[in-house]
């Protein structure tokens, strides 16, 4: 019992569906790298814990 010959539209329809997954996926990893860095990021201006270096101007001590 033979298998039966595939037929070129079938071939060109995968290679396409192949494609399309693969960018596909590399959009998804797109979208999580830059929810990750957007995450991640902090503004050294105006996070907490910071001495005055950041705004230019030097901590003062007593009042």
């Amino acid at each position: 019992m033979a298998l039966r010959v595939e037929h070129d539209l079938h071939g060109r329809r995968k290679t396409r569906n192949v494609g399309v997954g693969l960018m596909l996926g590399a959009f998804v990893v797109l979208v999580m790298v830059l929810t990750f860095v957007k995450i991640t990021q902090i503004d050294f201006a105006t996070a907490p814990g910071t001495v005055g270096a950041a705004s230019g101007t030097a901590p003062q001590e007593g009042n």
